[in-house]
């Protein structure tokens, strides 16, 4: 045999694979795999994968439990339904007061209710308001005079006035920020008696009542919304009565 033969034999033989080495390493996974906890542990690994790609897309990173903040001058019937965690907040908001009447008057009553979703038929039918075709769940409480006249409004809490303004539908409108995410809502105003970045103590007189497009029907009244963290919130459950 010549030389060159044997040189490309030896070449042949040292590139192909060891049959021991692939033996070995077949046996090796064998074994791993044979390994009671191996498949638990792939199983979960994926699954913890699976789980934050899940959370991280649904979320966006953010604790799902965050509020979501708003200012609706009328807020949703399902808001209505479960105002009892914007009550805690109404407690702390402001130490040392409770909410009180939005007024000094034992002739003033109220000309239209909250609507509470968990009331009777009636109690629901009759805290709706129509405007333009359409019925909404009336979440605040209108308070008129007995005789029909105008009124002072006062500041229901301690707190900063954020808007101080007309609106086409409402009148106009005074809107109070106070501590703990509570702010405190008044429109069907005239004659406005503070402005935009006041501070006002409680009592303290804010507006007269008038009269608003969206409820022509109750003449001069008051219209006194509650919202905790942008939610309504009853305020018959949270007055302070005279």
């Amino acid at each position: 045999m010549s030389d060159q033969n044997k040189t490309t034999r030896k070449i042949e033989e040292a590139s192909k694979p060891s049959a021991g080495a692939s033996q070995n390493q077949t046996s090796g996974l064998k074994r791993l795999f044979s390994k009671r906890w191996v498949f638990p542990a792939v199983y979960m690994a994926a699954a913890a994968i699976i789980v934050t790609i899940l959370w991280l897309n649904g979320t966006g990173g953010k604790d799902p439990q965050e509020p979501v903040s708003g200012q609706p001058s009328i807020a949703s019937e399902e808001a209505a339904a479960s105002p009892s965690a914007s009550e805690e907040a109404v407690e702390a908001a402001v130490p040392g007061e409770a909410l009180r009447m939005p007024f000094d008057s034992e002739d003033i009553t109220v000309s239209l209710p909250y609507y509470n979703a968990s009331g009777s038929a009636e109690e629901r039918q009759a805290a709706v308001v129509e405007y333009d075709n359409k019925f909404t769940p009336h979440t605040a409480l209108d308070f008129s005079h007995k005789d029909g006249k105008t009124f002072e409004v006062l500041a229901a809490l301690s707190g900063k006035v954020t808007v101080a303004e007309k609106s086409p539908i409402n009148g106009y409108e005074v809107q109070i920020e106070h501590a703990g995410g509570l702010k405190t809502v008044y429109q069907s105003l005239t004659d406005l008696k503070v402005q935009v970045g006041d501070e006002v103590k409680q009592g303290d007189t804010i507006a007269m009542a008038d009269r608003s497009e969206m409820e022509q029907n109750e003449g001069i009244h008051l219209h006194f919304e509650v919202l905790s963290n942008g939610q309504s919130v009853d305020p018959n459950s949270l007055m302070k009565k005279q």
